[in-house]
């Protein structure tokens, strides 16, 4: 029994990020907030490699299991991201064929991501209602250790999915003036 309620929490989970993911892309920015953006991402993306990109996923999706504060730090780390994808689109029109969950569901490391940060909200919530039963922690410890392990695995493994991509398919997303 309790497997089945684990995976549906998780399930409920990747809903819910792909929920605030969505709110995300819906946000319209201006011409100028999405040029500013942009330029800060380059900024922050450039000459970064596979073991850059984990250490930014992992910043982000470690906090996701902190007992209450996870929910809502994974909830603004995927509305966040979906900004981001919106900024994307305002400045490169090709995007904007892309649907938004694409990004999430269909590229490996965006799946890898996906089920990283849906397993630190899924903890955290279920670490609250632990604590609010005053349930013994020892077993939820464990738990924990265990998916943060898998989610560290995740990370990796997607870091270096992700910037093999970068690598084969350039920049051209992220700055369309560059070509292939």
């Amino acid at each position: 029994m309790f497997r089945r309620k684990r995976v549906l929490v998780f399930v409920i989970f990747i809903g819910i990020f792909s929920l605030s993911y969505l709110i995300g892309t819906q946000s319209k920015l201006s011409d100028e907030e999405s040029r500013t953006f942009l330029k800060e991402f380059q900024k922050v993306v450039e000459g970064i490699d596979a073991i850059g990109i984990f250490e930014h996923n992992a910043s982000v999706a470690l906090p996701m299991f902190i007992p209450g504060f996870g929910l809502a730090w994974g909830a603004f780390a995927a509305w966040s991201t979906g900004v981001a994808f919106e900024a994307l689109v305002s400045t490169t029109p090709a995007l904007a064929k892309v649907p938004p969950l694409a990004l999430l569901y269909l590229s490996p490391f965006g799946l890898m991501e996906l089920v990283a940060y849906s397993i630190g909200m899924s903890r955290s919530f279920l670490l609250i209602l632990a604590i609010m039963r005053k349930k013994p922690l020892q077993t939820e410890i464990r738990q924990t250790a265990i998916e943060i392990g898998i989610v560290i695995a995740l990370l990796l493994a997607g870091g270096f999915i992700e910037y093999s991509m970068i690598q084969q398919f350039g920049s051209s997303v992220v700055n369309p003036k560059s070509t292939l």
